[in-house]
């Protein structure tokens, strides 16, 4: 059966949400947030509709097994693949990835088994961004399958011998990820021994 995230359907709904009126007046913190950590040229693993690839343009590729959301991607001007084309393109080494709102739709040795299929791209000493919803962001999907907080994070981190660099509760403290659905974990983490931030 097909992941539901790969469903047409799911695209049209990140559209909608990330074309919602309100968000056309409201500045979004994770844009500075992602421009500070200077991630160098990115490659986002799960890029959806292009949010992120919008504020990290033009120095970041996007990946999706979703098609519909690829051809979104595209018709904003980003640069994005279905992971077989990008696997073709075998492109030069990427400074970092970033997963965010990827890996809760996952297990987690499916998680794990997802980020190890995308180390290869990076250089050494290569950074990891992966961001996950707490507790109302969960609740907000009904296609996530695994809860992963921080110290779940740095346990898969871990696994794979990557270095956790950071770990925090973002845009606000960890209290609010109960009533606010966008409070979020944010694990930074390098392939060896990268200067923390």
């Amino acid at each position: 059966m097909p992941d539901a995230t790969d469903d047409p359907a799911y695209a049209a709904r990140l559209v909608k949400l990330q074309g919602a009126r309100w968000k056309r007046y409201v500045p979004n913190p994770y844009r500075y947030f992602l421009r500070h950590l200077k991630l160098g040229r990115t490659l986002e693993v799960g890029c959806g509709v292009g949010r992120i690839l919008g504020y990290l343009a033009p120095d970041a590729v996007g990946v999706d097994t979703n098609s519909t959301a690829v051809t979104h991607c595209r018709s904003l001007g980003f640069e994005a693949y279905s992971p077989a084309e990008l696997e073709a393109r075998n492109p030069a080494p990427f400074d970092s990835l970033v997963l965010a709102h990827v890996l809760e739709h996952l297990s987690r040795d499916g998680a794990v088994e997802l980020l190890r299929s995308y180390l290869h791209y990076l250089r050494p000493n290569g950074r990891v961004v992966i961001i996950c919803p707490q507790e109302k962001g969960y609740r907000s999907d009904p296609t996530h399958v695994q809860w992963h907080d921080l110290d779940a994070l740095r346990a898969m981190a871990c696994q794979l011998n990557l270095e956790p660099l950071q770990a925090r509760s973002y845009p606000l403290p960890r209290f609010a990820g109960t009533w606010f659905v966008y409070n979020e974990f944010v694990l930074v983490a390098s392939i060896s021994g990268a200067v923390p931030i």
